[in-house]
C-alpha cells in the first residue's frame, strides 16, 4: 500500500512544495539586489527609528503587507533613535522593485552623512 502511494505521489509530481522561507532584509543589504518567488515574503528590519516608511516602486510586484512600524527600544537616550522599523511585503508577481527608505538624522542633533541618508534595495522576483 505505501509503495503504492508513493509511486502516485511520484507519478503526480509529489507533494505541494513549501511556500518559501521568508526574505529577511536588515541596513547591511542596502545597495544590494535581492532575489524572490512569487509568493515569498520580503521582511525589511532597519535598525534606527529614524527611517521613514518603507515603500516599494512597484505595489504590483512587490506589494505592502504591514505599514511601516517604528519599534523603540528602552532604555535608550532622549533622541537616540533606539529601536527598529519594520514592514513586510509579499512577492506577488515576476518582476522588478525597489524597496527605499531615508532619513536625516542619525541621532540627536547628529545629522546622517551623505551615505547614511538613503536605503535602497533591488528585489528581483521571479516565478
Amino acid at each position: 500500500m505505501i509503495a503504492v502511494l508513493l509511486g502516485l505521489a511520484v507519478a503526480c509530481g509529489g507533494p505541494p512544495s513549501a511556500a518559501p522561507a521568508p526574505l529577511g532584509l536588515t541596513e547591511a543589504a542596502n545597495g544590494s539586489t535581492v532575489h524572490a518567488r512569487v509568493g515569498q515574503q520580503v521582511e525589511l528590519r532597519l535598525g534606527s527609528t529614524y527611517w521613514s516608511a518603507v515603500s516599494s516602486s512597484s505595489p504590483q510586484v512587490l506589494q505592502p503587507l504591514t505599514p511601516s512600524s517604528p519599534s523603540p527600544s528602552s532604555p535608550c537616550p532622549p533622541g537616540g533613535g533606539c529601536g527598529t522599523v519594520s514592514s513586510t511585503f509579499r512577492a506577488a508577481a515576476a518582476g522588478t522593485a525597489h524597496l527605499t527608505a531615508t532619513r536625516n538624522a542619525c541621532g540627536e542633533a547628529k545629522p546622517c552623512l551623505p551615505d547614511q541618508r538613503t536605503y535602497l534595495v533591488t528585489v528581483e522576483v521571479s516565478r
